[in-house]
């Protein structure tokens, strides 16, 4: 029991759930880095072209494929932060326990089935692209697309993953309306 009186959670819970999102802590802070080559190109771009009067073929293409694998590859610690989007209007004024009910409803019913098949079609995409070293033909400097396209896949397993520590965490609110987003963060992994 806690100061509060409150029954704490199982420690192979909040372990279980503590491990899953270290993963995903680790993959958004490890995707983070990909705004300084972002960020590079960009300048670079902009130098070029304003100061010296000299465009870049490469810059734009660069950066849009950094930012889309920041954007994938991110996504999954965007979610153990509880950064996507909902519609707040409605959901802020539900018990932790309604809460906990409508996301373990959309996490089995929605969430899990959706990114399956998304896994399935990305990774039949991203091999295929792979395999061909497919590049981007509407592009001058033909760069590879591959990369990029081997981000789908990985990303949804990411996804897929700390939606496992979500479904949990709304699981054990369903059951004692208690919300442990919290008390995750301080157990040791």
């Amino acid at each position: 029991m806690d100061k509060q009186g409150l029954q704490q959670p199982p420690e192979g819970l909040l372990k279980t759930i503590a491990v899953i999102d270290s993963i995903s802590i680790w993959s958004g802070r490890a995707a983070a880095v990909l705004i300084f080559p972002m960020i590079f190109s960009l300048v670079w771009e902009v130098t070029a072209r304003y100061f010296f009067n000299a465009p870049t073929i490469w810059a734009n293409d660069l950066t849009t494929m950094l930012y889309g694998a920041l954007y994938m590859i991110g996504s999954a610690y965007a979610l153990q932060r509880q950064q996507h989007i909902r519609t707040d209007w409605l959901y802020e004024k539900w018990s932790t326990r309604t809460k906990a009910m409508v996301d373990s409803a959309c996490y089995i019913l929605l969430y899990f089935p959706g990114l399956g098949i998304f896994l399935w079609v990305g990774w039949k995409y991203a091999w295929r692209s792979t395999m061909l070293q497919e590049r981007i033909v509407s592009s001058p400097w033909l760069p590879y697309i591959w990369p990029l396209k081997l981000c789908i896949p990985i990303a949804t397993l990411l996804l897929l993953i700390q939606g496992v520590s979500e479904l949990l965490k709304s699981l054990y609110a369903v059951k004692t309306g208690v919300d442990i987003h919290e008390e995750v963060e301080g157990v040791e992994t």
